[in-house]
């Protein structure tokens, strides 16, 4: 077959190193980018056989998120701009992972299995982000596009959220918007000017925001939307990638992890900020009090925010629709309790992991997620969509009523319901508080964080360690969790889990209870048990104090 033929030949351009394997995980495939070349070109044979089996377009993104700038990788995107099938995830790595003169086998092998009609046209759209080697990487993609016949729509620097909007307005046929950048500005920005009239007499210094672009795409996609907000938001852009390194210092995950403000960044007492990861795909908020003090609002804060005031706009406008905010594991417990008790909003818990939450969110009306490092959105299903559209049309909705709906139209256009976004989370979060007449101080008071540590303890293998209760409770090894529940009844609100890592053989710790030296303390006798009852290699750890 002549179309095999071609795909033989461009794969000697893009060969396979020997031994190598890498798996296709949450995130796509990561690593130094010096090993991907192949990797690619195959996700983009990978790529055309999913749009022909779906007759649908089909995204590839060539980006490695908050990862050092060295790195790169790949994920896929399906027709509603979701991530793809865990079927495919396999697939993607069993034709990444053959040997070079074994590719044709793979390949005809997921045809078959598929039942694929590859007379069916394929269509990819391909995006990158600023890392020097995506350039030639995304080349790679094409090429594996076009040896099977594939047309491609190449968008360039785009963010990874951007993409994903793409491929789900082009399968909509446009009912999600259009599918070019500015079509994405455009929807986004309306939606905010839309929201932001509702809030009264804004003064200069209420829109200003101090933005952490990482280095990295979301900077440069920021610079660019700018005009369209018509200085509803003033933004004051730091680390834009004009000397600085992607993620270096700088970026969401620094400054979750590290709790501290990112380098380059001149934050004046008590001023909102914000921090894009490499990808602007996740984003957390922040800023320092008249002592000197760094406050995190991380996706906790910002689920609680968001989820609070479209409960507050369902009342108002009379909806009966479930509102419901999806958590991991490592949601702080005070966030929980606050939902739960005093908001009366639904909880549900769920394996870490994006397509885990955004699966459970899937499940109500309105569906909130985030993780705690800032990744997440909301999910609007059709129903709830569909009401709040008939309130508007229905011209006995008294005023009250018709204010509530309209705001609760503008949010769902600022939302991409695809994907987290950060430029779409962050403006959310800014008509909020703009709407509410609320300081990001004002948002930090909600509740208070219970002091939390997470560590990580390194054992001969991870797989003795299986979980329950959304990853909240170890079954194996036997006598361990028996060991955690005594270790947490000597503390104060307390609580501790233990949950084995994806990638690597270490078993994760989180503890949290009423006094960081107390969490500290917990997660210390948590790791011991993990260490002396899972098989921990290494030196037994330490006391942190």
């Amino acid at each position: 077959m002549a179309q095999f033929e071609e795909v033989s030949q461009k794969s000697e351009l893009h060969p396979k190193p020997e031994g190598l394997t890498l798996q296709y995980g949450t995130a796509g495939f990561r690593t130094h980018a010096k090993h991907l070349d192949h990797i690619m070109f195959r996700m983009g044979l990978l790529a055309t056989l999913r749009s022909k089996k779906t007759k649908s377009t089909i995204g590839v993104m060539v980006t490695a998120s908050h990862n050092p700038e060295e790195d790169n990788g790949v994920k896929l995107i399906d027709p509603m701009g979701e991530m793809v099938t865990a079927v495919w995830e396999g697939y993607a790595t069993q034709l990444a992972n053959a040997e070079q003169d074994s590719l044709l086998k793979e390949l005809k092998d997921i045809i078959e299995k598929e039942d694929i009609d590859m007379s069916v046209p394929a269509c990819i759209y391909v995006g990158k982000d600023t890392r020097p080697s995506s350039a030639s990487l995304s080349q790679a993609v094409l090429d594996g596009v076009s040896s099977l016949g594939g047309k491609t729509h190449d968008y360039g620097l785009v963010t990874t959220p951007q993409l994903h909007y793409m491929v789900c307005c082009c399968n909509t046929n446009g009912c999600y918007g259009s599918p070019t950048v500015e079509g994405y500005y455009q929807k986004l920005s309306q939606a905010f000017l839309q929201l932001t009239q509702n809030a009264s007499n804004r003064t200069d210094d209420q829109k200003r925001l101090l933005v952490d672009g990482a280095n990295g795409i979301g900077a440069l996609k920021m610079r660019e939307m700018e005009p369209f907000l018509r200085s509803e938001l003033q933004v004051v852009l730091s680390n834009d990638g004009s000397s600085g390194k992607l993620n270096h210092m700088c970026g969401a995950d620094y400054v979750k992890v590290q709790q501290k403000a990112p380098q380059g960044m001149n934050m004046g007492v008590g001023e909102r900020c914000c921090s894009f990861d490499g990808d602007a795909d996740r984003i957390v908020f922040y800023y320092t009090d008249s002592k000197g003090c760094f406050h995190l609002l991380d996706g906790d804060k910002i689920a609680t925010l968001i989820s609070t005031y479209l409960k507050e706009l369902l009342t108002q406008a009379g909806l009966n629709l479930q509102i419901a905010v999806v958590q991991t594991a490592y949601a702080n417990g005070s966030s929980t309790r606050y939902l739960e008790d005093v908001m009366k909003v639904t909880v549900c818990c769920t394996k870490t992991g994006v397509k885990h939450l955004h699966h459970a969110a899937q499940e109500y009306d309105i569906g909130v997620y985030f993780e705690a490092n800032g990744h997440g959105t909301v999910l609007f299903s059709k129903a709830a969509q569909k009401q709040i559209q008939e309130l508007l049309k229905d011209s006995n909705t008294n005023d009250e009523r018709k204010r509530a709906v309209k705001l609760l139209e503008s949010t769902i256009n600022l939302i991409n319901q695809t994907v987290g976004d950060a430029i779409s989370d962050m403006l959310v979060i800014e008509a909020v508080l703009a709407i509410r007449g609320m300081s990001v101080q004002d948002w930090d008071a909600i509740y208070t964080d219970l002091p939390n540590r997470q560590l990580k303890v390194t054992v001969s293998d991870r797989r003795v360690i299986d979980t329950t209760d959304a990853e909240r409770r170890a079954v194996t090894p036997e006598g361990l969790q028996d060991a955690i529940d005594s270790l947490v009844k000597k503390y104060k609100s307390a609580r501790s889990f233990v949950r084995p890592s994806g990638t690597e053989d270490v078993v994760r710790v989180y503890a949290e209870a009423d006094t960081q030296e107390n969490a500290d303390s917990l997660a210390h006798e948590v790791s011991l048990a993990v260490y002396r009852l899972a098989g921990g290699v290494g030196d037994e750890p330490k006391p942190l104090h």
